[in-house]
C-alpha cells in the first residue's frame, strides 16, 4: 500500500480515490521498473541535491534537500481551480470550463495526453548516459534535475489518463513505459524523441530548442476547456523554466569558454581551436542547425485539419490565447504560410484555423531568435567576428510543406546533388559528434572544477556556492 501523503505528494485527494489508488498501485512499480531500467545509468545510489514540489504554493513547489532519485516524490499537482473558469475559444466558447472529459472528444483527448505524455520519459531515455561524461558536478546535478522533472511530469499526464479514462487510459499509460526511445521496433511516437543525444552540446541544445517545443506546447494545451489538463499543463511550466535555463545557459558557456580560449591564445582556424580542447563556433552552428530543424517539425503540418478540430473543439487553443485580440473563433481570419511552388518558396495566406501549427511555430521562432540573440552576444562582447544565425525554417524539413525539398540555411532552394555535397558544410558530420565526444571521455566532479570546453555558470543552485557538493557518491 502506497501513502499518499508522504509518497505521492498531491493536492487532488488523492487518498480518497479509491478507484485511482487502484490504478496507480498497477502503475507505479512498472514506472519503477522503467526508471530503474532507462533512467540516468549507474546513478540509483547517489544523493543527488534536488528540487522537490511537494505543494504550488510559492514556499512549497520548489523544497531543496538531498535525495536518492529513485526515491524522489513524483508528485501529481494542478493548479487551484478558477470556478469562474470558461472555454475561451472555438465553438464552446463562453461555456464553463469541462471538469470531466466531453464524450464527443475522448478519444481526440486523450491522444492529445498520450502524445504529450511521451516526450516526457523519452528525453530520460535519450539522456541516460550523459552522467559518465559530465562536465561538473553542477552539471550533473541540473541533468538529473531535468531527468526526475521530466518523470514527474510523466506522472502528471498519466493521472489525467487513469482519472478520466477508464480502462483506455490504463492502457494508454502502460503504452507510455513500453516504448523506446529510438527502438526499431516501439519507437517513441514523435520524431525528435528517437534521436540520439550523445554528448553535453547536443543535451544542450535539445534543452534549448526541443525543451521550449515542450513549453508552447504546454502553453497552448494551458489554454484547454478541459480544465484538469489545462491546470495541470500550468503546473508543469514551473518547472519547465529550468530545463530551458539549463539549455540556454550550458550553450552559452560552452560559447563564452571558446570565446575566452580563441582571444587568450589569439586563434580563429577551427582546427587551431579544436587543438585548445575547446568546440570551435562552426560546430556549434551545426548542431544549432540541426537541433533547431528537427524541433521545427515537431510542430506538424504547416496546414492542418488536426489543428483546426482541436481549436474549434476547445481542446488546444493558441500561445497566450486569453491575450489575443480577436474573436477566438477565426472562422474568416487569415494567416500567412510558406511553400515551394514552381522552384521558389511562396508565401500565401490561408484559412487561420487551419494554419495553427504553422501560427505556434512562428511564435517559437521568435522566442528562439532572442535566445540566439543572446549567445551572439557573448561572441560580439569577445570582440570575434562570427555570427550564429537560425537557418530558413525549410532547412533540413521532414513534416509539412517543405518535406521533400532540399533548402539551404540562407534559403535557397537546391538539387539533391547539391544539397549533398554541401549538406556537412551545415550539419554535424561524423568527424564532428567525434570530436565533441573526444572532449567528454570522463566526468568531472572534483568540487568546484569544470571541464576545459565550459564556463562556470555566474552562480550555483539555490545560491550555494560552485563548489558545493551537488552530488554525493554513496
Amino acid at each position: 500500500m502506497i501513502n499518499y501523503t508522504e509518497k505521492i505528494p498531491n493536492n487532488v485527494d488523492l487518498g480518497r480515490d479509491r478507484v485511482l489508488q487502484r490504478a496507480l498501485e498497477h502503475w507505479q512499480p512498472a514506472y519503477m521498473g522503467w526508471w530503474y531500467d532507462m533512467g540516468p545509468n549507474e546513478s540509483h545510489n547517489y544523493e543527488v541535491y534536488l528540487r522537490t514540489a511537494i505543494s504550488v504554493e510559492p514556499d512549497g513547489w520548489a523544497q531543496f534537500d538531498y535525495v536518492k532519485m529513485p526515491e524522489y516524490r513524483w508528485g501529481i499537482f494542478l493548479q487551484p481551480r478558477d470556478e469562474k473558469r470558461e472555454v475561451n475559444f472555438g465553438i464552446h466558447k463562453g461555456q464553463a470550463a469541462w471538469q470531466e472529459v466531453p464524450g464527443e472528444y475522448r478519444s481526440t483527448l486523450r491522444r492529445v495526453i498520450v502524445t504529450q505524455g511521451d516526450t516526457e520519459p523519452a528525453s530520460v531515455e535519450q539522456q541516460r548516459m550523459l552522467g559518465a561524461s559530465c562536465p561538473s558536478m553542477y552539471d550533473l546535478r541540473n541533468i538529473f534535475q531535468v531527468n526526475v522533472e521530466e518523470g514527474r511530469h510523466l506522472w502528471a499526464m498519466v493521472y489525467l489518463l487513469h482519472r478520466y479514462f477508464g480502462r483506455d487510459g490504463r492502457e494508454e499509460a502502460e503504452s507510455l513505459l513500453a516504448r523506446r526511445s529510438g527502438d526499431a521496433d516501439n519507437p517513441r511516437i514523435l520524431g525528435a524523441f528517437n534521436e540520439p543525444t550523445p554528448d553535453w552540446l547536443a543535451f544542450y541544445m535539445f534543452t534549448f530548442f526541443t525543451d521550449r517545443d515542450g513549453k508552447f506546447q504546454l502553453c497552448a494545451l494551458a489554454e484547454s476547456g478541459f480544465d484538469p489538463l489545462a491546470r495541470t499543463c500550468r503546473f508543469m511550466l514551473t518547472e519547465e523554466a529550468h530545463h530551458m535555463f539549463v539549455g540556454e545557459t550550458g550553450v552559452g558557456r560552452i560559447i563564452q569558454r571558446t570565446c575566452e580560449v580563441m582571444k587568450e591564445n589569439k586563434v580563429e582556424d577551427p582546427s587551431d581551436v579544436r587543438a585548445l580542447g575547446v568546440i570551435d563556433l562552426p560546430t556549434i552552428q551545426k548542431y544549432l542547425n540541426f537541433h533547431y530543424s528537427v524541433t521545427l517539425d515537431l510542430y506538424g503540418s504547416d496546414v492542418s485539419s488536426n489543428a483546426a478540430n482541436y481549436y474549434t473543439s476547445g481542446l488546444k487553443g493558441r500561445f497566450r490565447e486569453t491575450k489575443l485580440e480577436d474573436d477566438h473563433v477565426l472562422a474568416d481570419a487569415l494567416y500567412p504560410v510558406s511553400e515551394v511552388v514552381g522552384g521558389k518558396i511562396i508565401t500565401k495566406n490561408v484559412p487561420a484555423l487551419t494554419a495553427l501549427n504553422e501560427r505556434l511555430r512562428d511564435d517559437y521562432i521568435d522566442e528562439i531568435a532572442d535566445g540566439v540573440g543572446r549567445w551572439q552576444r557573448v561572441i560580439d562582447n569577445a570582440g570575434i567576428p562570427f555570427r550564429l544565425t537560425l537557418p530558413h525554417k525549410g532547412f533540413h524539413r521532414a513534416i509539412g510543406n517543405f518535406a521533400g525539398h532540399f533548402i539551404s540555411p540562407g534559403g535557397e532552394i537546391l538539387s539533391e546533388e547539391a544539397w549533398k555535397n554541401h549538406e556537412f558544410e551545415w550539419l554535424p558530420n561524423s568527424k564532428d559528434y567525434a570530436y565533441v565526444q573526444s572532449l567528454m571521455s570522463g566526468r568531472v566532479v572534483e568540487l568546484g572544477k569544470f571541464a576545459n570546453w565550459i564556463a562556470p555558470p555566474a552562480r550555483g543552485v539555490n545560491n550555494q556556492p560552485l563548489n558545493f557538493e551537488y552530488v554525493r557518491f554513496n
